[in-house]
C-alpha cells in the first residue's frame, strides 16, 4: 500500500510541475507561421486581412496614442490591434475601390470584426464619412522598421 501511495504521489508531482509546461509547448509549437504581434517584419505584400473599417471620432484629436504620437485628424495614421507601429498600411474600400496609405500609431479598433480605425483625413479620402463604417482590405506595404 505505501508503494502504491509513493508511486500517486511521485506521479502527481510530475503531472503538477510538468504537464502545464508540455502544453506551453505544444501550444507554442501551433502557432501560426505569421505572428505579426511581436513586432516581426512583415514582408511587403505578404499579409492582406479583410474586415470592416472606420475612422476616429473628433474627440480623439490631440490625445496620445498608443505609440505615444499625438493623434492629429489631418495626418495619414491608423490604429491596428497588431501590427507594430510604423507599419505602413494600404487600406481599401472594397464598396468603391478607393485607397490610401497609413501609418500604424495606435492600438484599435476595439470592436469585434473592425480591423482598422483610418484619421478624419484618410476617412475623407476612403469616402467614409458618410457610411462610418464600410468593407475594406488592409495590406502591409512598408513593414515597421524598414528603410
Amino acid at each position: 500500500m505505501r508503494n502504491l501511495t509513493l508511486n500517486f504521489l511521485r506521479a502527481y508531482w510530475w503531472s503538477t510541475r510538468f504537464l502545464p509546461l508540455l502544453v506551453l509547448v505544444l501550444l507554442a509549437s501551433c502557432s501560426g507561421s505569421r505572428d505579426v504581434s511581436t513586432g516581426s517584419r512583415v514582408p511587403r505584400g505578404a499579409y492582406t486581412q479583410k474586415g470592416l473599417g472606420s475612422y476616429y471620432a473628433n474627440k480623439f484629436a490631440g490625445r496620445a496614442t498608443a505609440s505615444g504620437s499625438v493623434y492629429r485628424p489631418g495626418e495619414m495614421t491608423a490604429a491596428h490591434n497588431t501590427l507594430p507601429f510604423g507599419t505602413v498600411i494600404r487600406v481599401t474600400n472594397t464598396r468603391n475601390g478607393k485607397s490610401v496609405d497609413v501609418t500604424v500609431t495606435d492600438r484599435g479598433p476595439h470592436t469585434k470584426g473592425y480591423i482598422v480605425d483610418v484619421s478624419r483625413r484618410a476617412a475623407v479620402q476612403l469616402d467614409i464619412i458618410e457610411a462610418g463604417v464600410v468593407p475594406v482590405v488592409v495590406t502591409v506595404l512598408k513593414p515597421a522598421g524598414s528603410r
